[in-house]
């Protein structure tokens, strides 16, 4: 199955999974932003651990309405940009379109099903150290996985072959049986670094070089484990070890709240935080920790970045 994709927010994450996508000789149709003019002369370049590339001939695109309707887009925003996708997606997407959510946070596809009842929604978790270093330019510095799980999918089919197709270009990709369980996995390291980096400034090593934030960023790992598990989803404590283990030996690193905080550009506080929250409290369940960093977030939110 020869699959044609779309890239929407060629940033850190649609840069580096569908550059790589497009370096292994996938048809990539990518839709840029400020980078547009500077990708249609120079190309999509990626500095990788994987081995730097440099693609001169992009499908660039300007406007969403400029591009192919395509098999699989890979939507690859922050989702304090979703608000876009009601005007990107329809001009992207054909009737059978498979659309994944590489995205961060707590029931995204929801949300999204919700504007798109009849669209076909998968979400995608990356494990992945990577920035955007420059205008077309992205830096990969660790790790890679990426964990695809359906959320409507019509096709199976067409699921597995996205999988086959990154597995095929290098990367680290599995098919989830269970979407919601790859989210709160994930969350387990995104609530506790994401922010305590933002209230802090700081960046992962300077967490963990220090026994009171390491401490702070593991009880904190260990509450929405116990969210988790109080909503159904069993994880067990020994995650939380394995994550900061992780971390331990991770590249110093400023995960994407950071960098949002540090170009004052809105946070995603809704999906990764308030959603969380909101779940676990469904189950009777009080994250008083990841609260207050919550609201600490709101009041830097609010006093030193866009609205």
């Amino acid at each position: 199955m020869n699959l044609k994709y779309g890239v929407v927010g060629t940033g850190a994450l649609g840069g580096f999974y569908g550059g790589i996508l497009a370096h292994a000789g996938k048809e990539v149709n990518f839709l840029f932003n400020s980078d547009f003019e500077h990708v249609r002369q120079h190309g999509l370049k990626v500095d990788s651990v994987m081995g730097d590339f440099h693609l001169k001939n992009v499908r660039a695109f300007g406007k969403a309405e400029q591009m192919p309707a395509c098999d699989v887009v890979l939507v690859c925003l922050k989702t304090t940009n979703n608000n876009l996708l009601k005007q990107i997606l329809p001009s992207v997407v054909h009737p059978e379109s498979l659309v994944v959510l590489i995205q961060n946070g707590m029931n995204v596809e929801a949300d999204v099903q919700q504007q798109f009842p009849d669209l076909n929604i998968a979400g995608g978790l990356a494990f992945i150290c990577s920035n955007k270093i420059g205008p077309g330019h992205i830096a990969h510095l660790d790790y890679g996985r990426l964990i695809i799980g359906g959320y409507r999918v019509s096709n199976e089919l067409v699921l597995k072959q996205v999988v086959t197709d990154f597995l095929l270009a290098g990367i680290p990709a599995e098919l989830s049986p269970d979407l919601q369980m790859a989210r709160w996995r994930k969350l387990v390291w995104n609530i506790p670094f994401n922010g305590l980096t933002v209230v802090l400034n700081a960046t992962t090593d300077h967490l963990m070089n220090n026994p009171e934030t390491k401490e702070l960023a593991y009880q904190m790992m260990l509450e929405v484990i116990a969210a988790a598990n109080a909503s159904g989803y069993a994880i067990p404590e020994t995650f939380a070890d394995e994550m900061m283990n992780l971390t331990r030996h991770m590249k110093p690193y400023a995960p994407s709240m950071k960098l949002d905080f540090d170009f004052r550009r809105p946070m995603e506080i809704e999906y990764i935080y308030s959603k969380t929250i909101e779940e676990a409290a469904k189950a009777g369940f009080e994250m008083s920790r990841v609260s207050m960093l919550e609201k600490q977030l709101q009041f830097i939110q609010t006093r030193y970045c866009q609205a």
